[in-house]
Formats: structure tokens, C-alpha cells, sequence
């Protein structure tokens, strides 16, 4: 007789400097991360299912490929129409899929997948994530190897929901350091960009969010002496803030309120970071060709985190 498992399959527990973590199998997806205590994701229970991609890694693309449509080195493919309500491929191949545990420590954990040939995606990579928690918070770092004779197109990203409390967002106040943001049509799919000045897009400075619906994407990020942006939430009511911070390989950010979700509208932000905005498969905008397997530029890593901010 089988045992039963949770929907997101087993569940690897870290904690160090503070802070505690839960990674699932099921995506390699970070399903909830503390400090002190404190939620600092809106993440998902155990029996859950990851609802609204929750934690998960999205990978090789992150958001949408219109209509599942793209040619790349010569090639028309299709691929498998996942948000059938817009018609787009949504997120990657690895949102769903079992990834297998390389090693788990007491602070860390590194999982892997085998992306295998597919339709849609006639390459093979090798995917790995650690999940890696110290007194500075936690540091994610997505890589990606290319199996294949030929190069392969490839972008990722990942999709926390980052909470300072339980919400509304409306008084949060919102620090973005982009200067540019992505413009969308009615499904979704970038059309241009333009500056955030004089929008009622532009955080650099933080103020609170009010009534700013979000759901695009950001470039042109502010970054420290070490390549690094940080995009921070603070409750004022609190003190209570967290914050986000990508490395240089991460050009994109999006912001995502979801108020087409009635039961978590308003409820938290995702901010998720990306190596590309949507549709990059088509557009070619960022978009990485990993070189042919034993060749340079076949393996790319890049990293994120999530901290909590002192009150």
C-alpha cells in the first residue's frame, strides 16, 4: 500500500541566524521562510498546492511566451498553451515537475532537475537551486547547464510573494529602485517601456502603495557598489519591513498585486526576480543562448535573497 504524500511532495527544513525555511520537491518551490518568527512570505501550507506560483522557480523562461510561439536557431516551435485564458506558455517547464535533493544541511538545501528534450523545447539542461540561510537571510542561487550539441535559449526567475503583516498593501510602503518599467497589452505581453517618472509607477523613493495596482515588469535597476539591487516593503504602522535584493544577472523585477484574484487581492506583493522580461523567447530581449555543452558559457548561475530589515 502506497503512503500518502503532501501535494508538494517532501518537505526539506533550514533554519540558521534566525530564520527558518521550508523548500518543497514539488519545483524546487520556497514555500515559506520566517525570521524571529515573523512571515516574511506569503507563501503556502503543506497540503497546499502552490496557488498563484507561490514560491516556485521558473525556469527556462519566467512569465509568458505568447501564444507558445517561438523560433530559435532556425526553428519554429511550439509550445504547451499552460495559461489556456490567455494563451501563452506561463512559467517554464519546472514549476510542476519532482526536483531531487543533492545535499541538505542544517542551513541549506540544493536541489536538482534534469530538463529533458521536449516539444517546445528541443534541449536538455541540467537546473540546480540552493537555498542557503545565514544571519543575513536567505540567498538563493538558480543554475542552469546545457546538455545539448547546440545552444539553448534560457531565462528564470522566481515568484515570492514578500508580506510585512496581513495586509492590505495599500499602506506599505514600496521602495523600487527602477527608472524604467514595462508597458502591456491586454493579455499581458510587453509592447514597450518607458520611464517611470511622472507615473504612478516610480517607488525610487519609497512611498506607500495606496490604491497602485501592480502587475509588470521593471528594468533599469539602482544598484549598490556590489551590482546589487534591493527592492524593500515596510509596514509604517510597525516598523516591520523585508526586503529583496538580485544580482547583476537579474535585469528584471515584477511587481504583482493580484487584484484579479478576489481571495488574495491586495493580500501581499510578489516580487519576483527575472534574467528576462515576458516573452523574451520571441522578442530576444535579454534573453540568454546557453553555449553548446563542453563549450564556454554553457552553465550560468545567478543569485537572489530575502532578508528581514531591522525594525
Amino acid at each position: 500500500m502506497s503512503s500518502r504524500i503532501a501535494p508538494s511532495g517532501d518537505q526539506f527544513r533550514i533554519s540558521a541566524g534566525g530564520y527558518e525555511a521550508v523548500v518543497t520537491e514539488s519545483g524546487g518551490a520556497l514555500r515559506s521562510l520566517t525570521h524571529a518568527g515573523r512571515a516574511l512570505l506569503d507563501g503556502f501550507d503543506e497540503h497546499e498546492m502552490s496557488p498563484g506560483g507561490r514560491g516556485q522557480l521558473l525556469v527556462p523562461w519566467p512569465n509568458r511566451v505568447r501564444d507558445g510561439q517561438y523560433t530559435f536557431g532556425g526553428r519554429d516551435l511550439q509550445l504547451p498553451l499552460t495559461e489556456p485564458k490567455r494563451h501563452h506558455a506561463s512559467h517554464g517547464l519546472a514549476r510542476w515537475v519532482a526536483w531531487t535533493p543533492e545535499e541538505h544541511t542544517a542551513g541549506s538545501v540544493s536541489l536538482q532537475y534534469r530538463l529533458m528534450a521536449q516539444t517546445g523545447y528541443p534541449w536538455a539542461l541540467d537546473l540546480h537551486v540552493l537555498y542557503d540561510l545565514s544571519a543575513d537571510g536567505l540567498t538563493v542561487t538558480q543554475t542552469a547547464t546545457n546538455l545539448s550539441p547546440e545552444p539553448a535559449p534560457y531565462a528564470c526567475g522566481a515568484h515570492p510573494y514578500l508580506s510585512v503583516g496581513p495586509g492590505p498593501v495599500d499602506s506599505w510602503e514600496l521602495t523600487l529602485p527602477a527608472s524604467t518599467r514595462s508597458i502591456t497589452d491586454d493579455v499581458l505581453i510587453p509592447v514597450g517601456t518607458e520611464p517611470v517618472d511622472g507615473t504612478p509607477y516610480d517607488f525610487r523613493v519609497a512611498r506607500p502603495l495606496r490604491d497602485t495596482e501592480l502587475n509588470g515588469a521593471f528594468t533599469d535597476l539602482a544598484r549598490d557598489e556590489r551590482g546589487v539591487a534591493t527592492v524593500t516593503l515596510r509596514d509604517p504602522s510597525t516598523g516591520r519591513a523585508v526586503a529583496l535584493w538580485v544580482d547583476e544577472g537579474i535585469r528584471w523585477v515584477l511587481l504583482y498585486t493580484a487584484d484579479d484574484v478576489p481571495a488574495t487581492a491586495r493580500r501581499s506583493i510578489a516580487v519576483e526576480p527575472m534574467t528576462a522580461n515576458a516573452d523574451a523567447f520571441r522578442s530576444g530581449v535579454d534573453l540568454l543562448a546557453l553555449a553548446p555543452a563542453g563549450e564556454p558559457g554553457d552553465e550560468v548561475s545567478v543569485s537572489w535573497g530575502v532578508r528581514a530589515v531591522d525594525e
